[in-house]
Parts: C-alpha cells; structure tokens; sequence
C-alpha cells in the first residue's frame, strides 16, 4: 500500500529538542511513518487469531515464540519472560429454570458455517466469569437492570429486596465484575450477567452473521474478579508470581467473587425474565427484547451449579530490546496483550498486530542508522483477559527497577477504525496532542488530532472523550484533552501502582466494536466483514504509538508538560467541592420531602414505594489544603514552563531524572482506603465502577460513599501528594535556571 504523505505541522523545534535535533528527528519520525505496511497488518491478525489461545492453552504459548521469532527476525533482542497466575477454568456449568415448565439454558455459542474459526469447539474456552465462587444455589430471581448502586437504591424504594435470590443483571454500564460484588453485599446468593440487545445487539444494528452485533446466542466471556481491590495473579498482589513464591490459600482470597456468576446470552436469558412477577420497571431498566420487564422476584426457582477448576497456569510476556544510545538506563515501554478469551481478532490482536508492525519498522530504521536515545522497550503482554496477569506480574517483578529507569508507558487493546482516541496521566497531555498533529487520518487526509477535535465540537463522546465544558474550550485551548486512566487494561500496574506517565492510544467510533466483544466470533471473519476492514486504522495506530516512542526515547529532555496538568487537577478539585456541596443540598431537599410527606403523597397507593430514609446532612469540608496545593501546582508548573522555555535549546539533560520523579511524587505508600495496593491519589479505577475512573480518588470517593469523618484527612493526604510533585518541580525548575 502506497504510504501517505506527512508534513510536520509546526516549524518549531519539538518540544524538548534543541532546533539541531528537531530537524532530524522529524526526518527520522516521517520516514518512520512510511513503513507500516496494511497486508502485514492483516497477515498478523489472520495468524495471531487462527485459533483460540487463552492463557494456558497450546496456542497462547505457540504465539508467544512466534512473535518472538518475528522480533528477532527484524533484528531486535527479543525474549520470553514467564510467570505463573491463578486461571480458574470451568469443570461444570449448569442453568435452570425449574417449574412446571422447565427450562434449561443451552449456555452455548452455535458454529456458524459462514464463520471458519467458529466451529473449533475442542479449544474454546466455554461462557464463563473468570473467578466466580464455585456454588449450587436454588432461589427465586430479581431483575436489578445493571446492577449498579443507584439500581439497588431503586428497588429498595420500590420494596424489593435480594437476599436469597439469584439477581439477573444485563451487561453494560458498570463493569461486569462490580455486578456480583453489589448483589452479595445486598444478600443474593447468585448472579446472573445477560446480553441485552438494546446494549450490544439488534437495536444498534444487524446480528451477526448479517451484521456485526451480538446474536441471540452470542454471550460475553469475562473476568468478574474485584481487580478494585488489586490486579493481577490473585494469590501474590504485590509480588511477581514467577514460581516458588509463597502463595495466599484460596480460602483467603479477598479478589474471588463471594457467589456464583454465570455470563448468558440473551436467548437463554428470555424464559428467566418472562418467570419474573413483581411490578413493571422504571422505563431506563427497559430492554430491547419483546417482553415486559419485571423486578421479580420470580414465581419460580432458578437453579445455578458451577464448579471450576482451581489450577496455576504459565503466562508468556514477549518482551523486545533496544538500547538506548545516550540514556540507556531511561525507559520508554509500549504494551498491548496477546492473549484472548477465544481467537480474539478485535480483543487484542487488533491492537497486538499494529504493535509488532511498529517494532519491524523500527527495526527498518535501526539498518538505516537510527539509534535511539533512551532504551525502547516493546511488550505483549499475557494474561490480560482474566486479571490483568502478565502486565502486572511482570512490573511487580522489575518494580524497582521500573521506579528508578522508567520515563513513560504507552498502552493499546483493541482498535477499530474512526477517531484517534487518548487517556493517560496530563503531564503527557501536550506531547500526546503534538504528535497527532503529526499523523494523517487515512479516510479524510487531514491529522488525525485536527478531525478529532472538530469532531469533538459535533458529536458527544465519539472522538472527543475528555473534552471539558463545550465547544468554546475546545476551540480555543491549545491543547485537546484527553481523559484520566481508571483501570481495564494492562497501563493499570505501571500509573497506579507504580507512579510511571501512561497513557492509552486507540482509534474507534465509526465501527461497532462491542458486538462480538469476548465471544467465539470476535474473530479473521468478523474484524474484516464489519471493523477496520482495510486496516488502515491499524496503520495509524501503528505510525501513532511508535512516533510516540520514537519522540519520547529521543528527546533531549523528557518532554512532559505539566501546565495542563495542574489546570485538569484544578478541575478535579472544583469537581469535589461542587459533588460535597450537591450532596448537601440534595439531602436538605430529600430530608424536607420526607417530613413533609411528599414521598407518600406521589406515591401510587396500589404499589409498593418505600420513601428513602432520613441521611444525615453532608457537613461542611475543608478543602484548604486541597485548594493550595492546586495552586501551588498551577504556580510550580508556569515557573517550569517558563524556564523550559529559556534552557531547552542548550539540550542540557541533567533535568531529566528529576523529572521522572513528578509521578512518582504522586504516589502514597499507604495505598488508598480499603485497597492499599492502588498507590496513585490522583487517578484510579472506581470502587464500584470497576473500569471507570474515579479522579482524586480518596477525596471523592469518602464523599461518594458518604464516609464524612474520613473525607477531611483524604483532603490532607491528597494534597500532600501534590505538594511532593510541586516540590519536584520547583527542583527541576531551578536546575534549568542553573540556580
């Protein structure tokens, strides 16, 4: 395929390159960009997807020694890091409905003929939450919609309770793990996680084979493990699991769902919510199936029996070298998984496949004479699907190492085709926008930063993720913002537990990725029929994240940027104060309808409305603390730009280690509250939303979760992590003034 013409759009010395250098490392950079090739794209998909290959399995393995074959063979230093997890694998699976008409759930995705790879039944893992208690349970059912907090507060008001029940909860919303972890807490004794096609099916577009939404058959595979609590191998948090280290026994897990999970599709899911009785549900819980949706509980039991097997399985991390000619023992690590729940053409190879077309075009550049600055690092990762495994045992492992050498992590997963798409830490902000300027969308021709932001301006949540209060910013703001990293994929160890700058790159929007998302046919047939079919997004990926590492290994000095990131930390604390302030007013107002018997009076008197209890009202907060040290960063971070701006030209590198102290400053060794293994006060995956970020974490989950004694020394500890980096940087700062 002809490669696309690429002008850099400034004329500016890159930042953290003197102008000499700049020059060069623009040439480098666009001859770079030329190399990745679409017929190598697809040839690596159809390779790395041509059988199932889940941890554990022959294949998983068998594409690990392939890839580094592939690696060695374009000159890199390439080698397998093992490791060892717990994979619980399924021993037996049963579903029913009992009853005069009984029923029981095929839990089975049929071979298509049409799809080739489908059919390979004796390799594919079966539908399973990964980590689900083994249990048999018989009880009535409840529908809880998605299974999130305010969805329980919801029928608690309509009087409906759990405990004892199996819940039946549709995917979506929350990540699918937080689901079993709320209905134990509420009592259930059993879970149920169904496919609803108003979330991933015919409501959004034909199923597939016609279309590429999930089937009536089709059901999501999927971890259910409480990674909020801590990622990776269950049975070592904290620790790398290579073999010989000392275990935590199974009967001590705190990540193991308390009761049984069992993911199904929507076919099998019909008779359980046609058994349901109860009232009809808030119009929001409605799905797109042709019944009425009903609370529960059921008229009849639902019986549930899983047993699994509890084994130890290797992990393959691929793990690829280039030394770094000026600044070896500084790091810049690129990642994305291998492994997939079945043949995983979308999740990960879409992902995996531009990777390794990124190092081969490195490779290219190295017999043309380019050397890196600072050591590449190119990682595929194992183990992702179940918990994060491989990513997390490998920096647990090499953790101080990482701490001492490592400048920044770039992440993938899966790619489709649409708008370019970035969250990561904000001190990489500005590079992330400077080097998509630089990056030609394949469909439109202009850079792949112009056509998101414009679209940001259009189109809510497709392209523009991150985009602050509107259209007015987004014009006029130098840079476009990207989101905060919750959690989800394998950046999770290296930001949250480690303090390195992340961030996570992908393109999507135009496609619709989520049909077949952990199913037999997220596969070759399905990703060319119906995503990036002519893989030009994975050609943009590939010139995205390795311009990326290029620019980044190459600079003079480490090119962060920390002026957008103390104004997105402003944000955040405005966003804390308003949440405490909303709060307070809300349960003002809700405490005076509830005296007033305003409840009661909009009550339908022919069903059950329980009013909400009197809370106690939210007290006043001190967010002093918080609010200097957002200050203070806002000041530290101008006083850095400004002498950034007068010394860089001299190249001066002495800075850089300092500078990769600034993540790490924010990182407290206590951990946050109830999972100490989180370190990061500024970024974290929710406690109950799983994969979503929560920003300033401890701060705004104490308030979320109403824990007012807590919030004020949350306030204290969030702010001295601030103030760590603003000591760094009034450091680095007069190390560039030569004070």
């Amino acid at each position: 395929m002809a490669a696309y013409a690429v002008e850099p759009t400034a004329t500016a010395p890159l930042r953290g390159y003197t102008a000499e250098h700049s020059a060069s490392e623009v040439q480098w950079e666009q001859k770079f960009r030329a190399l990745p090739n679409t017929d190598n794209l697809r040839e690596n998909m159809r390779r790395l997807s041509a059988r199932p290959h889940h941890v554990g399995s022959p294949y998983d393995k068998d594409n690990a020694e392939w890839l580094v074959a592939q690696l060695k063979s374009y000159g890199l230093d390439a080698k397998i890091e093992q490791f060892e997890a717990l994979f619980p694998t399924p021993k037996s699976r049963k579903l029913e409905l009992l009853g005069p008409a009984k029923f029981t759930a095929k839990l089975e995705e049929p071979t298509l003929a049409i799809d080739p790879t489908s059919g390979q039944k004796s390799e594919q893992l079966p539908t399973y939450n990964a980590y689900s208690a083994d249990g048999d349970v018989t009880a009535p059912l409840v529908y809880v919609n998605y299974g999130a907090p305010a969805d329980y507060e919801e029928l608690e008001r309509m009087g409906v309770s759990v405990k004892g029940a199996i819940v039946i909860a549709r995917y979506g919303q929350t990540w699918r793990g937080i689901k079993p972890k709320l209905a134990a807490q509420h009592g259930a004794i059993g879970c149920l996680i169904y496919s609803d096609p108003k979330d991933d099916g015919y409501v959004r577009g034909e199923s597939f084979p016609e279309g590429p939404m999930r089937s009536a058959e089709g059901a999501q595979r999927g971890s259910v493990m409480d990674m909020p609590v801590y990622p990776g191998d269950p049975q070592t948090p904290g620790i790398g699991a290579k073999p010989g280290v000392k275990l935590i026994p199974l009967n001590q897990v705190q990540t193991i769902t308390k009761i049984p999970v069992m993911p199904i599709s929507y076919e099998d899911a019909k008779p359980f919510l046609l058994a349901l009785g109860g009232q009809v549900v808030p119009d929001a819980w409605r799905g797109g199936l042709p019944l009425t949706y009903k609370t529960g509980p059921s008229k009849v039991m639902g019986h549930l029996a899983l047993a699994f097997n509890w084994d130890r399985k290797p992990l393959y991390d691929v793990v690829a070298t280039i030394p770094g000619a000026t600044f070896p023992d500084q790091w810049v690590i690129r990642g994305n998984h291998h492994d997939g729940w079945v043949n995983g053409a979308g999740d990960p190879i879409s992902g995996a496949s531009p990777e390794l077309e990124e190092a081969r075009s490195l490779g290219e550049l190295l017999k043309q004479g380019w050397k890196p600055a600072r050591t590449i690092l190119y990682c595929w990762w194992d183990g992702e699907e179940p918990a994060l495994l491989g990513s997390t045992e490998w920096a647990e492992f090499h953790a101080d190492e990482l701490k001492e050498h490592a400048v920044a992590y770039f992440n993938s997963d899966g790619n489709g085709r649409g708008f370019f798409r970035a969250e990561g830490a904000h001190s990489l902000e500005n590079f992330i926008n400077s080097v998509v300027k630089d990056v030609q969308d394949p469909e439109t021709g202009m850079p792949v930063w112009k056509r998101a932001h414009l679209a940001a301006l259009v189109r809510t949540g497709r392209g523009g993720e991150g985009e602050g209060s509107g259209g007015a910013e987004s014009r006029n703001r130098p840079d476009t913002r990207i989101g905060a990293l919750g959690s989800g994929s394998d950046y999770t160890v290296f930001i949250d537990h480690l303090g390195i700058a992340s961030a996570n790159l992908g393109y999507g929007g135009e496609d619709e990725g989520g049909g077949q998302y952990h199913s037999i046919y997220d596969d070759f047939y399905w990703y060319t029929h119906y995503s990036d079919t002519d893989f030009v997004y994975g050609r943009a990926l590939a010139q995205t994240a390795g311009s990326m590492m290029m620019r980044m290994a190459d600079a003079d000095v480490i090119p962060y940027q920390f002026t957008d990131e103390a104004d997105t930390v402003h944000n955040y604390v405005t966003e804390v104060k308003k949440l405490a302030d909303t709060m307070r007013a809300q349960t003002k107002e809700r405490n005076m309808n509830i005296a007033e018997g305003a409840y009661k009076a909009a009550a339908d008197p022919k069903k059950v409305s329980v009013p909400p209890p009197v809370e106690a009202v939210p007290p006043y907060l001190n967010f002093g603390p918080l609010d200097q040290a957002s200050d203070d960063l806002t000041a530290a971070a101008a006083a850095y730009e400004k002498a950034f701006a007068a010394h860089t030209a001299s190249g001066d590198s002495a800075v850089n280690p300092e500078l990769i102290k600034t993540e790490r400053a924010l990182m407290d060794p206590n951990g946050l509250p109830n999972r100490p293994w989180f370190e990061n006060m500024v970024y974290a995956p929710g406690f109950y939303t799983g994969y979503g970020v929560k920003t300033l974490p401890a701060v705004r989950e104490a308030i979320e979760q109403k824990e007012w004694p807590t919030v004020d020394a949350q306030i204290v500890r969030t702010a001295d992590a601030l103030e760590r980096e603003v000591d760094v940087l009034k450091t680095a700062t007069k190390m560039l003034s030569g004070n």
